[in-house]
């Protein structure tokens, strides 16, 4: 699944030597809310592991969809012509497991489209009483974590300005804190697969989790990066 490559298509310079302005203090500092998400993780007492896991990956499914619905418009096949992330590049594997190339917009729409399907589907995430989760859950709550991931870690490299612009740098930061909190908690997300955007996490969730940043009520490191590009 893995691959390396030694340049970005049309000979562009990979974003990792770019400026992240996503990692300036004024811009990281910004919030929604000052909570403790370390302690909203948590699973509660007397509720089911997978009824924690289940309700709360469908959250985050829908912020992470709305999040970028509001810079879809700038993320358009000839401005996002690769799903990058720094120096790296996701393929999507279509059900067959064949490596699909695609734009940064088909791959969010290929994402979105695979999670809708799979927490609505009853068999999957059930929500009748006394229906059972299937065995395989954990193994796919952790691969809606991945795509999830990619998409939010995309909104940062590419699309930041544009958040900036709308002013909603406070609601993905946010965002971004407690779905990465969450992850960790429940060792949901691989840290190879996270290490590109751990600068990020390091300023941002440093500290119990709001991580001394400052509320922001009507708005809103180096890891990974080498000198070659890598697909996934």
């Amino acid at each position: 699944m893995l691959g390396d490559h030694s340049s970005l298509p049309n000979g562009k310079k990979p974003a990792a030597e770019e400026k992240k302005v996503y990692l300036e203090p004024e811009y990281a500092k910004s919030r929604i809310t000052d909570c403790e998400f370390r302690e909203l993780v948590v699973l509660p007492r007397e509720i089911d592991l997978n009824e924690w896991l289940a309700s709360n990956t469908t959250t985050f499914f829908h912020h992470v969809n709305l999040q970028y619905s509001t810079i879809s418009e700038f993320c358009t096949g000839e401005a996002c012509q690769t799903m990058a992330v720094c120096n790296t590049q996701y393929y999507w594997y279509d059900e067959r497991g064949k490596k699909v190339k695609c734009t940064a917009p088909q791959y969010v729409d290929f994402v979105m489209s695979s999670v809708q399907k799979l927490v609505t589907d009853e068999d999957v995430f059930p929500t009748k009483y006394g229906r059972e989760f299937p065995s395989s859950f954990e193994s796919l709550v952790k691969k809606i974590c991945r795509y999830l991931f990619h998409v939010l870690a995309h909104i940062y490299s590419s699309h930041f300005k544009e958040t900036l612009a709308l002013e909603l740098h406070g609601h993905l930061n946010t965002l971004y804190i407690h779905f990465i909190l969450f992850a960790r908690e429940f060792n949901l997300l691989d840290p190879k697969e996270t290490a590109i955007m751990d600068d990020l996490t390091e300023v941002l969730c440093s500290g119990g989790g709001h991580g001394g940043g400052s509320t922001d009520g009507a708005s809103g490191g180096g890891a990974g990066a080498q000198n070659h590009v890598k697909e996934r």
